[in-house]
Parts: structure tokens; sequence; C-alpha cells
């Protein structure tokens, strides 16, 4: 059996036996017929919400948040499509905000590939700011007494235009939504507190949860703390079209579009597998070994205890070495020990997240990594490299012996596989 693996910009090709091999993905959505038309419909006719132009008067400042380069959004067609329908607003009154989150700040170049140049030669466009006090401003405290930060320049403005995409989120149930809003533009000892150790080791902090999710209730509950905002979200299939657009209330438009992907992400399978090879749905989101944990995840609600993971992520950016997550596990001498000192109470650290969540999929099975990255980062992040995938699985099947069984998630965490 020849199966396609998103990888990087492009797709591997791998051989798989097809006696023992299941290939799931989420249900087909067609991209729209006219995009344009259906986003500025979505903008006229909101969720829950008046229509966009009625939010503002001559003199607002908007403020315009947009996902950065690790996201799939196709911010090229969706962003110029907004401005043109707020042609009417003086360009000097808007700004575009790139909700980094904890990322590293985008080049130039970056925003230009994310925007179009025009965008970024005629409007105001900055990265947030997560580590600048004088960029942040509080909102009350989080749920442990830290302080609640959110980007000044987008709870200054008098209108706030959340755009973004749906898909499913390894800890906070889906992104898009408020998550454009914390963890998107919010200060970093925010998000380390909403990401901290309890909340992460939460059960219900899970694909596919909201209510009840520790980790998406706060997210909800400092989002709405600055006032109302706008939501423009798109729902996409793998080739990026776009499937539906929602627009309107902030939590009720990304409800209608978070089920809306649910029902295409959602894929129920009998019994659990020995071996779940898994991507990290290629380009942008397979950057760096950083979000390669959302693959792991997406594989290890399917791996039998004791199985084998491989994760296909091209890494470009490395770990990306010299990070926070570089660091935390380059200090660990296995997985253990890095989960050890991850949940020891006083220990916070920046993106202690991923790594907790790496820890945790390592208990559960043997994690393999098909990637860009030098055998030696490998090591250091207590993984396995897997030069071959073919051979790997066939080697694994035969370890594991008769009856043994292989899955793929061709698109990684696009899809979200559970137990019947």
């Amino acid at each position: 059996m020849q199966v396609k693996l998103a990888y990087g910009q492009g797709y591997l090709e791998v051989d798989l036996p097809d006696d023992a091999t299941t290939v799931i993905q989420q249900s087909y959505n067609p991209g729209l017929p006219d995009e344009k038309s259906a986003v500025l419909t979505a903008l006229n006719a909101p969720i829950v919400a008046k229509p966009l132009r009625e939010w503002i008067k001559p003199a607002d400042k908007i403020c315009i948040a947009f996902t950065d380069i690790t996201r799939a959004t196709p911010n090229d067609r969706l962003i110029p499509w907004l401005l043109e329908y707020l042609s009417f607003v003086p360009l000097e009154n808007i700004t575009l905000l790139n909700q980094l989150g904890t990322h590293r700040p985008n080049t130039e170049a970056e925003l230009e590939t994310l925007l179009t140049a025009e965008v970024v030669r005629n409007y105001r466009v900055i990265n947030h700011e997560p580590e600048n006090p004088a960029a942040l401003k509080q909102f009350g405290i989080m749920h442990d007494g830290t302080p609640a930060l959110i980007n000044r320049t987008l709870v200054e403005a008098d209108v706030r235009i959340i755009t973004g995409f749906i898909e499913p989120h390894f800890f906070a149930g889906f992104s898009g939504g408020p998550k454009g809003i914390m963890p998107g533009c919010g200060g970093l000892k925010t998000v380390m507190s909403n990401h901290d150790a309890r909340n992460i080791g939460d059960p219900k902090s899970a694909f596919g949860v909201t209510t009840g999710n520790p980790i998406w209730e706060e997210i909800k509950n400092v989002a709405l703390r600055i006032g109302r905002s706008f939501l423009l979200n798109v729902s996409l299939n793998e080739s990026r079209g776009i499937t539906s657009v929602f627009a309107g209330d902030l939590i009720e438009a990304h409800r209608q579009g978070y089920e809306f992907v649910r029902r295409s992400a959602m894929q129920k399978v009998k019994a659990p597998f020995e071996i779940v090879v898994t991507t990290n749905s290629g380009y942008p989101l397979d950057m760096n070994l950083y979000q390669g944990v959302k693959g792991m995840s997406a594989a290890a609600r399917i791996v039998q205890e004791r199985g084998t993971i491989i994760l296909v992520c091209e890494c470009r950016e490395g770990v990306p070495a010299g990070s926070p997550l570089d660091k935390i596990l380059r200090n660990a001498s296995n997985s253990e020990e890095m989960l050890t000192r991850l949940t020891t109470a006083g220990f916070v650290r920046p993106e202690q997240w991923q790594a907790q969540i790496q820890a945790l999929i390592q208990r559960r099975a043997d994690v393999l990594v098909y990637s860009s990255l030098p055998e030696e980062v490998v090591r250091s992040a207590h993984l396995k490299s897997c030069p071959d995938i073919s051979a790997a699985v066939r080697a694994k099947l035969k370890e594991y012996g008769p009856g043994a069984r292989v899955a793929v998630l061709p698109q990684g965490p696009l899809t979200i596989p559970y137990l019947a």
C-alpha cells in the first residue's frame, strides 16, 4: 500500500503492508466555489452579531489580530479581503497585530508572505510582544493569581477583529476563537499560568474538549474580560481550501465553527494499534519539534500501551535550537526525569507544556522521528531517529508478532482519532 504523508511543503510516499495498515483521515469537505464572496457575506450577516460595518464609527481605531507563520490560516487571502471590506476606514486607523503567543517574532519577509507585500507596505503591522510590560495591560488574574495580561494595542482598540482558522487542538480542544486573544495576544506569564502542569495534566485538557476543559474555560473567560470582539474564522481542507466561514460573536461563531470541524475531524476506531504513523500536517505546522508534539498527541490517542509512534515532521527550524523547550529537553537525562522536574511545585518554565505532554506520551509508547534533524538533536530530545519509515514499520510489526496492526494519520492532528 502506497500512502502519502504530509511533510514540509510536499509529501512523502511510503510503502506499507496492505494487510496490516489502516489509513485514518478526516472526512473530506470541498473548498467553497467563491471564497471571497463567502467571507464578505459572513461579515455582512454574522452569527449573533451586527454586520461588521455597523460596529465601526468614522474615528474608530481598529485592531485586526492575525495568526503567525506557524499556522495554516490563508492570511494572504483573508486579510486583503477583510481590508477591502473596511476600505471606508482610513488606513492609519487600522493596525494589524500578529498573534505570536509565546512564539518568536516574524520577520518582515515572513509578514509579507503572510499578509502580502502590499498590505505590509500600506498598513501598520506589528508583532505581539509577550515579554514587554509596556505592551501589555492587566485584566484581573488567572486561576493561580498570576496577572492576566493582554496586548495593549488590541485591548485599547475601539474595534477588535480576531481572525484565524479552526482545527483540533491537543490541549485546548480547538484552535481559533478566543485563543486568538489569549494565548495569541497574552503575556508570557499569563500563558504559562494557563498552560501550567496542573492544567496540562487534566484529563479534559484534550483534543475536541471545550466544556469542562480548564485551559479552554480560562482562555474564554480572559478573552471576554477585554470587551466584545468580532470573530472571523475559517475552516480548511487538507489543500488549504476554505470550506466554511464563521464570523460574528466571539464565542458562538467559534462554537458553530468547531462543531463543523468536529464532524469531519473526529474518526472512530474500534481498538488501539501497535504502531501509529503520524505527520504534523506538513508546513507550516511541522516547522519545528515544538509543534511536532501535536502530531504525537494525535497518535497517542489510539496507540496501545508500549506501542510505537512514528512522527513524520520536517523540523526545518530545529527544536528550535536554544529555545526554552530545547533547554528543558537537554537539561534532563531522560523523559521520566524531565516529567518529575516539570511537575515539581515551583518549577515554571516557558514551553514546559510541550515537554510535559511529550513525556506523558513517552510513558505510553516509544516515539521515533523521521525529520531533517541531526541525530544528536533527536537524542537530546529523548527521541529515536527513524531514517526509513517503511523499514521501521515492518520491523516493528515483526517484533509485535502475528496480528499486529499499523494506523496512519496522513494529516496528523487535523484528524482526531478516538477509541469506540
